[in-house]
């Protein structure tokens, strides 16, 4: 059986996603992205673009305008839908993490 489609996000199409909360261009985007995950992720253009396409044509966001050869983009709520999937996807592996990890012993069993 195929895997669907995005359904766990990578962490530039995260921080692209988050980036989007509010219309932004490619260089915003990019910017945003570096901003947001305090420099950890950078995203280059040709992943930027290629990321932009197809979640353009998924719906997960709209071109809201241009400006020359700049291209606005927006998050959806499909998009939106899909972050807090993520963000809840990742608070629990967080969680599940933080019984092994959490301790000093390592105790990831119950006994």
């Amino acid at each position: 059986m195929a895997r669907e489609q995005f359904q766990s996000l990578s962490e530039q199409m995260y921080y692209i996603l988050l980036a989007l909360w509010e219309p932004q261009c490619g260089a915003d985007i990019s910017r945003q992205v570096s901003s947001l995950s305090q420099r950890r992720i950078q995203v280059g253009p040709g992943t930027l673009y290629t990321l932009l396409a197809r979640f353009e044509e998924q719906q997960i966001i709209r071109e809201t305008g241009s400006q020359g050869r700049k291209r606005y983009y927006m998050i959806t709520d499909k998009g939106k839908s899909m972050l807090h999937t993520e963000y809840a996807r990742l608070q629990a592996l967080v969680k599940d993490g933080s019984a092994c990890l959490g301790s000093e012993k390592g105790d990831c069993y119950e006994e």
